[in-house]
């Protein structure tokens, strides 16, 4: 064979490997596209949605669902599994709700996960285009419940990285009953007065990671529920909103307890609290324990550091009973700046079911330049270092 052939061979060689590749990678790459989803933001794009879901749902090798570039109008949907295996949600563009707000109905959801494994959400933006539900609920019409704009309920391995959520109905993002989720560089926003919006709520679940992520929300930036165990939260911007929130819990008389969370090297700005603790002033099984607030910068927050355990919002059922919620061990370590209200430390401890084990640990807060208060009732445990507002143990 002359020189001239064995280049021609060997060039066929690299175009049909190449050629095999591209196949092979288009076999696993599904984009709604070609299922018929329109980026044009007005065609209903929701079959085309589940159809690529299906498909790679189907598939015995990791797949990726493509969004590409463009704006998608999708209604509530559900994506449900087991699937086969991994699965990636790649979104370049943006996943718009219906302009309407009774397009996203009365179940309580717009886009649903349910019973996935092994599932990552890359990038993207969502938008829930709830101002017009928000001026439904402030006008006291009779308004559906809200949608919560992604949630996941019983999936498992799950990795959201690069999203951003704006102008949700009510919370934006929800792990509910899940083990092992990592959520990391997600920003979620909408506007300080749009009620029920928190950012993240996560209940029942286990070994969840938030990392490097932005909160602007109407309501908690993250509100931690019953059930939830082995939380760890590190470099978040939380304000404006609600604080970072254990509660509230005690609704019920029979409820799982919160233990393990730890929340370190994060920022408030502006935030209506810092970290809270809030129980319901009723009988109940629930616990808090076991949780670590450490380096936190306050940037005049209101009620910098708060438990409640007296929360009763319309006298619902306490019937001037304290909380059976038992709070023990928790730790406040290095968390400084300034306080928006005078009282700056607040601890309403449950009467018949004191804090217990709790430890105050070089805290310096202050209100316009100034010494700030506190308030501390029912509470044993102790401090150590540089304690301002003194007071408390």
């Amino acid at each position: 064979m002359d020189n001239n052939n064995k280049l021609v061979a060997v060039l066929l060689m690299f175009f049909s490997s190449f050629l095999l590749m591209r196949l092979s990678t288009a076999a696993y790459n599904y984009n709604v596209v070609n299922f018929g989803a329109k980026p044009d933001g007005r065609t209903d794009s929701t079959k085309a949605f589940l159809g690529a879901w299906q498909a790679a749902c189907r598939s015995a090798a990791s797949v990726t669902v493509t969004v590409p570039r463009g704006s998608f109008l999708l209604k509530p949907v559900e994506f449900r599994g087991p699937c086969r295996s991994r699965i990636t949600f790649q979104i370049y563009g943006t996943i718009v709700a219906p302009s309407d707000y009774r397009g996203l109905g009365n179940s309580g959801y717009w886009i649903l996960f349910v019973k996935v494994n092994r599932i990552s959400i890359n990038g993207g933006t969502l938008d829930a285009r709830g101002a017009s539900f928000w001026a439904c609920r402030k006008s006291g019409k009779s308004c559906p419940a809200g949608a919560r704009s992604m949630t996941f309920n019983w999936a498992n391995d799950v990795v959201i990285t690069g999203l951003t959520s704006i102008n949700s109905q009510v919370t934006h993002l929800v792990i509910n009953s899940c083990n092992n989720v990592v959520v990391r560089k997600v920003k979620l926003v909408a506007p300080d007065q749009s009620p029920n919006t928190d950012g993240l709520h996560v209940q029942a679940s286990a070994g969840v990671t938030v990392t490097d992520s932005t909160f602007q929300t109407g309501d908690d930036c993250i509100s931690i529920g019953p059930g939830t165990r082995n939380l760890y939260m590190s470099k978040l911007n939380c304000g404006p909103g609600h604080g970072i929130s254990i509660g509230s819990l005690g609704r019920d008389a029979n409820e799982a307890g919160v233990q393990n969370i730890t929340l370190v090297n994060s920022v408030f700005t502006g935030s209506d609290n810092g970290v809270r603790i809030k129980t319901w002033a009723r009988q109940s099984t629930g616990f808090v324990r076991n949780v670590l607030f450490q380096n936190l910068i306050m940037k005049n927050a209101q009620n910098p550091i708060i438990v409640d355990q007296n929360y009763c919002p319309n006298h619902q059922g306490c019937r001037k009973q304290g909380s059976g919620v038992k709070i023990t061990q928790v730790v406040y370590r290095n968390i400084q700046g300034s306080s928006r209200t005078q009282q700056a430390l607040t601890f309403d401890c449950s009467r018949s079911n004191p804090c217990q084990a709790i430890r105050l640990h070089d805290i310096k807060l202050t209100f316009n330049g100034r010494s700030a208060t506190s308030t501390c009732k029912n509470i044993k445990g102790v401090k150590a270092g540089v304690v301002m507002p003194q007071g408390c143990l």
